[in-house]
């Protein structure tokens, strides 16, 4: 598997994660129950890590063989 497949892979996973915190966040507003709501929430603020670093691991696999690009430091090998 290439670089840029995975990119693919993390991309893809990025994009049903974000669909997945926008559901939840449309379900917390219609809550009526403020422990649904708050459940909810936890759930949102749970995702929300995981699909950042999803995101970026998606950008920084498609720009892994370019030297000149150093954004995310954290993955600096």
């Amino acid at each position: 598997m290439t670089m840029q497949e995975l990119s693919g892979q993390y991309a893809g996973t990025a994009e049903v994660l974000y669909r997945r915190i926008a559901e939840l966040r449309k379900q917390a507003a219609a809550a009526a129950d403020p422990d649904d709501r708050f459940h909810l929430r936890r759930r949102i603020d749970e995702l929300t890590p995981i699909w950042r670093e999803a995101r970026e691991l998606a950008n920084w696999t498609a720009h892994y063989y370019d030297r000149s690009y150093r954004v995310y430091a954290y993955y600096r090998i």
